[in-house]
């Protein structure tokens, strides 16, 4: 059945979409989701009745119908969440919103209905008031213009007036008696929301002070959390820093054996050289004791030559090949084919002076 019937006179004057939910009846500290998604949620205006409610309907549930009265507060209970104790419904209902602006709205107008319904009540009780002071105003002046005419006038007359006055009266009385009756109804109904209200109140109150007492243990374990947070990043820092000093160690490591390397290419270099140096001291002796078989070592020695050529020629084409050499091995192997060019040139003026020494002998 729906809240608000066709030919009602009720008017929504503000619609949102929120969550609902409502208080756990047997633990009153839970939320009871009442929705499974986000539904509407409107506030209604009922002008022949001057009053306001809350009503949201869930498909063919309605899970929010709550008429608002100058006693309710609407409490945001955090920045998303709102909430207010219908003590009618003997509930308290929640609202989760998707943003904070949205609840904001909805508390703002919230009040602006709650002042409405209280100064629509503040009306209704001064036309109360006002009816009932004029119902005893009436009352008094009726019996003193009675007692007048019953004074001053005949008897005849007494019973010519004493009539309609009586009637007045009653008529005045009765009223009198109704509105009596309607104010002790009314008070009678005011006392037993103000019992309810109370009563939820008070269970509020123990709700807020569980809600204050876990939010200090959450508190507790946020700073836990946090100082061990801390810890755990203090400790990262530590690693990062060891690891940048592994990186270093890394680094130089790589930078040695770089260096390794190249020194033991520098040392083989060396020790070619070397070599070629001794077959070098090897061989200017034997040219200097065998003066006797010059012109065979001089063949020796062109054969040798023409061998060191091709060792040249082909040690020029592994240069080549080979670009990855150190320049130092190029710049020695050059002063290595001058002095053997030297020695060349030496050698061939040593043979141009035999062969003249032998045309002149």
């Amino acid at each position: 059945i729906s809240p608000v019937p066709p030919y009602s006179r009720e008017q929504p004057i503000f619609t949102t979409r929120a969550h609902v939910f409502q208080i756990d009846p047997s633990t009153k500290k839970n939320w009871v989701p009442a929705s499974k998604q986000a539904v509407t949620v409107s506030y209604f205006y009922d002008s022949t009745r001057n009053s306001y409610r809350i009503i949201s309907v869930d498909g063919a549930k309605v899970i929010i119908n709550s008429t608002i009265t100058p006693n309710m507060t609407f409490t945001k209970t955090s920045q998303k969440f709102g909430q207010w104790a219908d003590s009618r419904a003997n509930t308290v209902f929640g609202l989760g919103f998707p943003s904070e602006q949205q609840l904001t709205k909805f508390a703002e107008k919230f009040q602006e209905v709650k002042e409405a319904a209280k100064l629509a009540r503040d009306r209704s009780q001064e036309k109360i008031e006002t009816s009932s002071n004029h119902s005893q105003e009436s009352g008094r002046e009726t019996p003193s213009s009675t007692r007048a005419s019953s004074v001053n006038g005949t008897d005849d007359e007494k019973a010519s007036h004493g009539g309609p006055a009586e009637a007045h009266l009653k008529s005045e009385n009765d009223k009198l008696k109704i509105a009596l009756a309607q104010s002790s109804s009314n008070v009678k109904k005011w006392e037993t929301e103000l019992q309810t209200l109370r009563e939820s109140n008070a269970r509020l109150t123990t709700a807020l002070q569980e809600s204050a007492a876990s939010i200090e243990h959450w508190k507790k374990q946020f700073s836990a959390c946090k100082e061990e947070n801390d810890q755990l990043r203090s400790k990262i820092e530590e690693l990062e820093e060891q690891c940048n000093e592994i990186n270093k160690e890394k680094e130089r490591n790589a930078q040695l054996s770089r260096r390794l390397q190249e020194l033991e290419t520098e040392l083989q270099d060396k020790e070619l050289e070397l070599e070629e140096l001794r077959k070098q001291g090897e061989i200017i002796p034997q040219l200097m004791s065998e003066c006797d078989s010059v012109s065979q070592q001089l063949q020796a020695a062109e054969k040798k030559n023409k061998d060191l050529e091709e060792k040249v020629r082909t040690l020029r084409t592994e240069v080549e090949e080979s670009k990855h050499r150190q320049t130092n091995l190029k710049t020695e192997l050059k002063n290595f084919l001058d002095v053997l060019d030297g020695k060349i040139d030496e050698l061939h003026d040593f043979r141009q002076g035999l062969s003249k020494l032998g045309v002149d002998n």
